[in-house]
């Protein structure tokens, strides 16, 4: 068979390479009479004879001749570290095996021999010769022939992942080429979101099925605007606040089915805010002319309410450390600035003066290493709370709130000039991704990650919808109808990536969950 035939409706594919690489995956999946009945109808080896000839030299001890043809095989290769590396371990084999037999001078032999071909200068020469002869493995005794075979089998596995292709292929190459292509088709779904495996008998394709886009219960208990919204990290418990000055903590039960646990009376005013602890024992409330309480989630009974009474205390937002031991909230007002407390109410660090100015709203990364903060309405600060090094990033616009993804790598902030703006963490962009399509203008609107892999955006809106963009696109993939007034806050369950929820001036709280599959739709861009 000629080496240049092609395959494939465009001829791209060699069928040399293409039935090679057939050979290996049957190999590697164990079906070796398959693979040996492969190789010998079409005449094609998985291994080159370059290779098989390297083979029969290293089982056999001929080392000369191994880096003979190391030597021959990366000639052409620009990769001289891989060549060096693949030299080296073929010479350390050798030494060690010769020391082993007690053979010093055919060891001493082969370095003189081979330094001058073994181009990296006398330095790992002395290196190598340093390594073999102070290792204990190698002390003069007994050799197990048994062992020497399976040092030199794992000495022809090391060489594989260094030896250039053609006369080697990349291990497990079919599955790579697969698997490469499945996250292609992937990337492009707009509605992936699943973690189930994907089925290779067809072309890759999901629909609004994947996402929450049907509403599936609607809570009605608060007596009055429903602010926020946010799920426990667990995904077993959602918290809302709102303007009646509760707090209610609603459990999510196996079939996803969402009741009524504790409904929290202590505040005096609204409560516009809540935080989960990460292990899902504790719930922190606050409100912008409210001071801040820890509740305890199994019993609903307040646990500690920080600073006082007083109305001057305002805090405006506040977040968990990963060890669920101390938290940190923002005021309102410049002069509380930002405390770190611990659970008892114990003051451990404060960020105070003429750099503290508003809190607008602030998060912690999920590792706790990094603090964000909206400062008086355009400003962001991320603050890395090992290194104290801080960025500063500048919105034009007025921020409402902020959202950090599940891995910590990105953030979200609204805007009030109706934009969502996507920034990563590591200061690497110069610009934000910037998504549009809801409305917001006169009120604190606030989005979230969500999704398999935090890979979409949802939002509430100032039109009563709920918005939801998957984060490759700008524009919205679904736009939600069931509040009838605006929508203040959502939130995606972090355990299960086809349920959100959505907090409305109606009072209400939708749940969403999985909409009825459409095929024609399922490509929206």
């Amino acid at each position: 068979m000629e080496n240049n035939e092609v395959l494939g409706s465009k001829g791209l594919l060699k069928k040399h390479e293409f039935v090679r690489i057939l050979i290996q995956c049957l190999y590697s999946l164990g079906y070796k009479n398959s693979a040996s009945c492969l190789e010998q109808e079409s005449n094609i080896s998985c291994k080159s004879s370059d290779f098989e000839f390297l083979e029969k030299q290293v089982l056999t001890g001929d080392w000369d001749s191994s880096l003979a043809v190391l030597d021959r095989v990366f000639d052409d290769s620009r990769d001289d570290s891989r060549r060096n590396t693949a030299l080296y371990l073929v010479l350390k084999q050798c030494l060690s095996e010769y020391l082993k037999r007690g053979e010093t001078s055919l060891a001493l032999s082969v370095l003189q021999k081979q330094a001058q071909v073994f181009r990296v200068g006398r330095e790992k020469i002395h290196m190598l010769a340093f390594d073999v002869i102070t290792s204990k493995e190698m002390e003069p005794g007994e050799v197990d022939s048994g062992l020497v075979q399976d040092l030199r089998r794992r000495l022809l596995a090391e060489l594989e992942k260094l030896i250039p292709t053609p006369v080697v292929i990349p291990g497990r190459r079919l599955e790579h080429l697969v698997e490469s292509a499945v996250m292609n088709q992937i990337d492009t779904c707009m509605y992936h979101n699943s973690w189930d495996a994907v089925s290779l008998y067809e072309d890759h394709r999901c629909g609004r099925d994947q996402i929450p886009s049907e509403t599936v219960q609607v809570l009605v208990a608060h007596k009055n605007e429903v602010w926020f919204v946010q799920f426990s990290d667990s995904g077993k418990y959602l918290a809302t606040a709102s303007s009646d000055c509760t707090a209610i903590i609603w459990k999510v039960l196996d079939d996803n089915e969402v009741e009524l646990m504790h409904t929290l009376q202590s505040h005096q005013n609204p409560v516009s805010f809540v935080s989960w602890s990460p292990d899902d024992s504790k719930l922190l409330t606050c409100g912008n002319a409210e001071v801040l309480k820890l509740w305890d989630v199994e019993t609903g009974v307040l646990r500690h309410t920080f600073g006082n009474n007083d109305s001057v205390f305002t805090v405006s937002s506040c977040a968990w450390f990963p060890d669920s031991t101390r938290l940190v909230c923002g005021s309102s007002d410049p002069e509380r600035g930002i405390v770190m407390w611990d659970t008892d109410g114990n003051e451990i660090k404060a960020w105070r003066g003429t750099r503290i100015p508003k809190v607008v709203d602030l998060a912690v990364t999920p590792d706790g290493e990094s603090m964000i903060t909206v400062f008086s309405d355009k400003e962001i600060r991320i603050l890395n709370l090992e290194s104290l090094v801080e960025r500063v990033v500048t919105e034009e616009q007025a921020i409402t709130s902020l959202s950090v993804s599940g891995d910590g790598k990105f953030f979200i902030v609204n805007l009030s000039s109706q934009e969502i703006h996507l920034w990563d963490l590591a200061g690497e962009w110069k610009q934000p991704l910037k998504f549009t399509g809801h409305r917001q203008s006169k009120y604190v609107i606030r989005s979230c990650f969500g999704g398999l892999d935090s890979s979409f955006i949802a939002s509430g809106s100032e039109d009563s919808q709920v918005y939801i963009w998957n984060v490759k696109n700008k524009k919205p993939l679904e736009v939600l109808s069931g509040h009838s007034m605006t929508v203040n806050c959502v939130s995606w369950n972090p355990r299960n990536p086809r349920m959100l929820a959505s907090a409305s001036d109606d009072q209400t709280i939708r749940i969403w969950g999985p909409g009825k599959p459409n095929r024609l739709d399922s490509q929206k861009q």
